[in-house]
């Protein structure tokens, strides 16, 4: 990555979707060149560092997760988050970690790994092993970690926003029927653009905006609902603008600027704080890799993935920390090798650890276990 960064800033464009023809890409893509110039979150030297680690993990994660697939070491559905790593690391890491709550999606990992979920038990998970998170029972698409606030991923979309919003509501609860004045914790519900055509979302939606819920919608707009692109199945594209019919903010930001993204956060949450309810924020996005690792990645034109692919967030960052006089290339390759290391350490554990017992097969069904 770091070796890259000199001729990558030399062919920088003014604009980021002047790097390739966004009429060619899609109205996807000309909508993201409408967002400039973005309004980005300031950062110090150890929150650019925080960021670039957490990011460069969920893409090297990932990319290991699809070798053990193809090795034939990992099975079922495996879905994976290249390219979406600003959304993840942009929300959650504006958040409180083990104070706020998190709903995610059946593409989950990057969201585990944000969240401090370590590696060792995600890459367990995905393997089925009993030192899993989710003690082998969840596999790829079910992730949870109570200790670290995440409330699960869900195979069937929408399925975690009920979810988050029983968090937000018990956050609210607590403050204003029990007396708690420390409760404030704000719950981040992450879900695609498909989702958006379902009743789960226009509910809770209401609800949220109704009880003025402490609660961010992040949309992870990346115009692909499986095979089906977004605009031809529904009707208003532009998600951010539904939210003005149940009375709350909504906001639009490049999914791929993870300073953006941030910045959109971090005002989300102080709303959500401050009592002044939720937010609706779609990022504007695009995964690198098909939707599953069993998906031959068909349907989508060429021009459309090159577009995207000279977007990469993590290179952006890099991009911008060196300018800023934040890092250098040496630093963020040092912290590459960190992160490989990590990864292949987790590797190693997962395969080593133990399967769950079968004297076992009916523990964590019920609440007391």
């Amino acid at each position: 990555m770091t070796q890259e960064l000199t001729a990558a800033r030399a062919a920088q464009p003014a604009s980021p979707g002047a790097a390739a023809s966004s009429e060619e890409a899609g109205s996807h893509a000309v909508r993201l060149e409408g967002l400039y110039p973005a309004e980005r979150a300031s950062i110090s030297r150890d929150e650019g560092l925080m960021l670039y680690r957490d990011m460069t993990l969920g893409r090297r994660f990932e990319d290991k997760c699809a070798e053990m697939y193809y090795r034939g070491k990992m099975f079922g559905f495996v879905h994976l988050y290249n390219g979406q790593e600003a959304v993840s690391t942009g929300v959650i890491r504006a958040m409180r970690l083990q104070h706020d709550w998190f709903c995610s999606t059946y593409r989950d990992h990057v969201h585990a790994l944000s969240c401090g979920v370590p590696a060792r038990e995600v890459m367990s998970e995905l393997f089925g092993k009993a030192t899993g998170c989710s003690k082998g029972r969840g596999g790829s698409m079910h992730l949870f970690s109570r200790e670290h606030h995440l409330l699960g991923g869900y195979a069937f979309i929408g399925e975690g926003i009920p979810v988050a919003l029983g968090a937000a509501f018990t956050s609210r609860y607590k403050r204003d029927a029990l007396g708690q004045a420390d409760s404030d914790a704000v719950t981040a519900a992450f879900f695609g653009d498909g989702t958006c055509n379902i009743g789960q979302f226009y509910e809770c939606l209401n609800m949220a905006s109704l009880w003025k819920l402490p609660i961010l919608f992040v949309v992870e707009n990346n115009r692909w609902a499986i095979g089906m692109d977004h605009n031809r199945a529904t009707s208003e594209p532009e998600i951010w603008r539904k939210a003005a019919g149940f009375g709350m903010v909504g906001e639009e930001v490049d999914g791929m600027d993870v300073l953006a993204v941030r910045a959109a956060a971090q005002r989300a949450v102080e709303r959500a704080r401050a009592g002044e309810g939720p937010t609706l924020l779609e990022c504007l996005t695009y995964r690198f890799r098909g939707h599953s690792l069993a998906d031959p990645d068909e349907l989508r034109e060429a021009a459309e993935k090159e577009f995207w692919a000279k977007r990469d967030p993590i290179k952006q960052l890099a991009l911008r920390l060196t300018d800023m006089g934040l890092a250098t290339p040496e630093e963020l390759k040092a912290i590459e090798k960190e992160i490989d290391a990590e990864v292949a350490d987790c590797v190693e554990f997962a395969l080593a650890a133990p399967e769950p017992d079968g004297s076992e097969l009916t523990r964590y069904i019920w609440a007391d276990d």
